[in-house]
């Protein structure tokens, strides 16, 4: 990231190479948004962790929500009282939060309010690929597009004040390639966040019960007709003009807009590119003439046919003798996953019969070779991971018998083999509903694996059910003391806000007390013999049961360490080793692999000293490489 100070410049003009997560941030702060309000979720955690950082000296209110649905609560909460806000979430958190969007969108807001929703094709870190344009279209709110940083900077301004213009929600859909990629920036002028606020009485307008809310859809509808007249003149909807090959016409939109230039250029083909970033509601009469000027046209998207179902909508009646090309039909464009400019370029290649040029063939060759080279890296748990402790206790003492419904998190990856702890995963706090439902239906001993950041965020009702129907399970809380996976965030139980200040801890113990679960725990998990005998107790319990695994996340134990000036202790593999590999075969920790004579070594500079692999060796042939001193 910047240093926070550069953000902060009030230098129209000036030019930042930004990431596009920090762009927003930039534009939230050039659009006056004085309340923002995230739960963390790659690929949209730096907006958050950006504003965080300089929030207390740009005057703007932020917090990390315990989740999505809150936040957008809370943002929502300060837009009807004239305030502008911004809510950023992944796009699954948008499910969490649609149930406030939905309404909202009924409502309205008077003070601007901008929903950036990142989605993440090809799954890089998230259990879907959802299309949030759909949302868009479910809640008859606007989408805005960007597809590049630049543009995601300019389109928060451009959302605020739409916003304001419909009194209504506005969405902001990112892709991963957009929030996480780097460009220069030209900054804008800042304008002074306001965070006073008046709320005015409108029980009509706000309270939606029946009577109220059958003639706010009437108004919301009227809405979107005036935000029709604003994707007809919106700058982001524009039509680049080649001027030689009027057969073939390209939509576009986000980063599939720029794989489809790249290809176009590749393949020498001079074509009208129609890029749409307002993409609800369409520009319809403009979608409507570039139909009619080109006897082809080809659309070029990311995951859902969403453009493509209303253009062939719209084609239908205004243009149809146009052939329309993409996903329907016959699929030139994958469904699924990212696309890519090899991929555009081969649907490209296959409508309009232009060969791929020989280049490009051969850098594919040369990519080949390259990558069967480059050794498996698959995502592991950090060396000193108290969560891999925690998974040997439970692999240990339950072992196959149990079933273990897991969650989203760092955990989730105690799935993978050596480990094998986790069953199944759905969606956050799922890991405690499903085992509700695994343990009736089976009888089988079932653990649930949740961690604490999304405990608060979804585990609690989760919980609450649990003990209301008397469903015996184990719900086991990995408590890292952060929200390690997306980038070490505050939570309820760190004690630390977004504004960078202290606060109350919450502990999850005393919240599942007070949830009324009458075998309640904490332990340490590299406390090995104390975390098997709770965990022999909690199996035994006849109800719900709970046990927080407490251990700091390794990297901040680590960070904490270098910045005390304290040293790290490393283990070593002494001559007792037998070459027995219970400490590969159960751990898979990465500080310990194999020599090129097949010698189980480890690894110092990865070590971080947190003894798991001396407790299973069963020869005691693990030791420290230091004398302790007192360790």
């Amino acid at each position: 990231m910047p240093d926070p100070k550069v953000l902060l410049e009030d230098k129209p003009g000036k030019r930042v190479l930004l990431l596009g997560n920090e762009a927003i941030a930039r534009g939230a702060l050039e659009a006056g948004i004085s309340v923002v309000t995230t739960y963390p979720g790659t690929p949209a955690s730096e907006i958050g962790d950006t504003v965080s950082a300089i929030a207390p000296k740009a005057g703007v209110y932020m917090e990390y929500s315990v989740n999505e649905i809150v936040a957008v609560e809370v943002a929502g909460g300060a837009a009807n009282c004239g305030v502008r806000a911004l809510s950023a979430m992944k796009h699954v958190g948008l499910n969490v939060a649609a149930d406030a969007l939905m309404t909202l969108a009924y409502t309205g807001v008077r003070g601007g309010m901008v929903v950036v929703a990142a989605d993440d094709p090809e799954c890089y870190s998230s259990q879907n690929e959802q299309d949030s344009r759909l949302y868009a279209l479910l809640s008859n709110l606007p989408c805005l597009e960007p597809s590049n940083p630049q543009e995601a900077k300019d389109m928060v301004v451009s959302s605020v004040e739409i916003s304001e213009k419909l009194e209504l929600p506005v969405i902001l859909r990112t892709t991963t390639r957009v929030s996480h990629v780097r460009a220069p920036v030209a900054f804008g002028k800042l304008v002074k966040p306001n965070l006073r606020g008046e709320f005015v009485r409108d029980a009509k307008r706000l309270v939606m019960v029946p009577a109220n809310s059958r003639p706010r859809h009437d108004v919301l509808l009227q809405r979107v007709e005036k935000a029709k007249e604003i994707a007809e003149a919106s700058p982001y909807n524009r039509i680049t003009r080649k001027g030689r090959d009027k057969a073939y016409g390209v939509i576009s939109s986000s980063s599939a807009y720029n794989y489809a230039v790249e290809a176009l250029k590749l393949l020498s083909l001079d074509v009208d590119v129609l890029k749409l970033g307002m993409t609800h509601p369409l520009p319809e009469e403009m979608i409507g003439r570039f139909l009619r000027e080109h006897d082809k046209v080809i659309v070029v998207e990311e995951l859902e046919p969403y453009l493509e179902f209303h253009v062939r909508a719209l084609a239908k009646d205004q243009a149809p003798k146009t052939e329309i090309y993409g996903k329907i039909g016959r699929p030139y464009f994958p469904r699924s996953g990212e696309l890519t400019p090899r991929l555009v370029l081969k649907g490209l290649s296959t409508i309009t019969g232009r060969k791929t040029p020989a280049s490009f063939e051969d850098l594919d060759r040369q990519y080949a070779e390259v990558v069967r080279e480059l050794p498996p890296r698959p995502p592991i748990l950090c060396a000193g991971c108290p969560h891999r402790a925690s998974f040997y206790i439970l692999r240990k003492v339950a072992g196959d018998k149990a079933i273990y419904p897991t969650d989203i998190g760092c955990y989730a990856l105690g799935f993978a083999p050596p480990l094998r702890v986790g069953d199944i995963l759905v969606c956050m706090g799922s890991g405690v509903g499903v085992a509700q439902g695994v343990s009736k239906t089976t009888g089988a001993p079932t653990i649930a694996i949740i961690g604490d950041s999304t405990f608060f965020h979804a585990g609690v009702p989760r919980l609450l059910n649990a003990v209301y129907n008397k469903h015996r399970i184990v719900v086991a809380v990995l408590d890292n003391l952060t929200t390690a996976m997306t980038g070490h965030q505050p939570h309820p139980g760190t004690g630390m806000t977004g504004m960078q200040t202290a606060t109350d801890k919450i502990a999850v113990e005393k919240v599942a007390e007070g949830c009324g679960v009458k075998l309640v725990k904490v332990v340490n998990p590299f406390d090995f013999r104390e975390a098997e005998k709770t965990l022999k107790e909690a199996l035994a319990f006849p109800e719900t049961s709970l046990i927080v695994f407490r251990a700091p996340c390794a990297l901040l134990l680590l960070r904490e360490k270098k910045q005390k000036g304290l040293e790290i202790m490393p283990f070593k593999v002494n001559e007792k080793c037998t070459n027995c590999l219970a400490c590969i075969r159960l751990l898979g920790c990465p500080a310990i692999t194999l020599t090129e004579n097949k010698a189980v070594f480890i690894n110092e500079g990865l070590c971080a000293g947190c003894g798991l692999c001396a407790y299973v060796c069963p020869y005691r042939a693990i030791e420290l490489a230091k004398p302790s001193h007192g360790r």
